[in-house]
Parts: structure tokens; C-alpha cells; sequence
């Protein structure tokens, strides 16, 4: 079983089956931008959970994900940690610095990073990896950058189809088919 994948140019295919590193911001692509503050001045996020099994989904085939964001938040560790997502880097406005400092960690060259971003501080980062991605909701002059802008908004399920995408072009999509047809797939997202 297959979908349509949106990234029909070959080139950019291409991109997709190198990827062993999506890095994500977190407002604006993992979240929809919004911040939400309680009277108590408590910060909650909301996380779409589709988005979550994406990412598990990605970690099982053994591509690497990490959270690039300029703030700090306590529900960013949370939803980090329920995912099993290793890398988190917070209150970095320098997010090309972030990244570049994990790719010399992981040993990954540019060409095996995937990022996606929405805003002026992501920029640099998406210019510079391997695939830049945005969201429809970033601004035009950020999605001009990119190499691919995804259908969903950030928040609303961009993550989950940047996920499912280079699970088809790597060629783990039947197998994860397979692996839900079959029962082997219940867990929490």
C-alpha cells in the first residue's frame, strides 16, 4: 500500500532517501504557533498527536529526530520524553548553530538532514540542510526558501506528513502497513 507522495520532482525524492536526521522547530511546526498561558501564567501547548506516532514511526525505522526551538518550556521536555526523542535543544535562536552542533555529534553530513521550520530564525537552518522544509502557515519569504512547503499547517499534522513521506521514499511504508494490518502496532501517541 502507497500514497501519493507529494514530493513528485525526482530531485527532491532523491533528497528524502538520504534523510537520517529530521530536525524540527517546535512553534509554528510542531505546534500551530499559537502560545496558550493559563492565569497563572503557566505556558500549555497543544501537540497534534498524529504527528507523534509519525515521529515514532520515523525513530523505529532508525532515522534520528530532534527538536530545534527558541524557547524554553517545560511541556516541549514532556512531550519530547513521552516520544523518545533524544535530542532537544531549547532557548536557541541560532537554530542552524543548534543543528550544526548535533551533525557533528551524530557525524551526519548536510545531506542527511532534513529541517523544517516556519519563522526568520529557521532560515539558515533550512537553506543549509540536505531537504528544507516549511509549513503553509510561515511567511511567504520564508517559504520561498524552502525546498519543499507541506500541505498540512504546523500543528495540524505537517509533522506527521514530512514523516510519512520519507518513510515512502526510503521504502518503510509497506512495512509499516504491514506491522499495523497486523496487530503489532498499539501503542500511545
Amino acid at each position: 500500500m502507497t500514497f501519493d507522495s507529494p514530493l513528485l520532482d525526482p530531485t527532491l525524492l532523491d533528497r528524502a532517501r538520504r534523510v537520517r536526521l529530521l530536525a524540527l522547530d517546535v512553534d509554528g511546526v510542531f505546534t500551530d504557533g499559537r502560545l496558550y498561558f493559563q492565569a497563572d501564567g503557566v505556558e500549555i501547548k497543544a501537540f497534534h498527536t498524529q504527528d507523534g506516532q509519525g515521529i515514532k514511526l520515523l525513530r523505529r525505522a532508525g532515522i534520528e529526530v530532534a527538536l530545534i526551538t527558541g524557547r524554553d518550556s517545560p511541556m516541549v521536555s514532556h512531550r519530547a520524553a513521552a516520544l523518545g526523542i533524544p535530542h532537544v535543544f531549547q532557548g536557541r535562536e541560532d537554530k542552524l548553530a543548534a543543528l550544526t552542533q548535533l551533525a557533528e555529534r551524530l557525524a551526519l553530513p548536510w545531506e542527511a538532514i532534513a529541517y523544517a521550520g516556519d519563522d526568520l530564525p529557521d532560515l539558515a537552518a533550512i537553506r543549509r540542510s540536505g531537504l528544507g522544509i516549511s509549513v503553509p502557515n510561515a511567511p511567504a519569504y520564508v517559504r520561498g526558501q524552502a525546498d519543499w512547503v507541506t500541505e498540512r499547517g504546523g500543528g495540524h499534522g505537517a509533522v506527521r506528513e514530512i514523516c510519512d513521506t520519507l518513510l515512502e521514499a526510503q521504502g518503510h511504508w509497506g512495512a509499516v502497513i504491514d506491522t499495523y494490518l497486523h496487530g503489532q502496532g498499539h501503542e500511545s501517541r
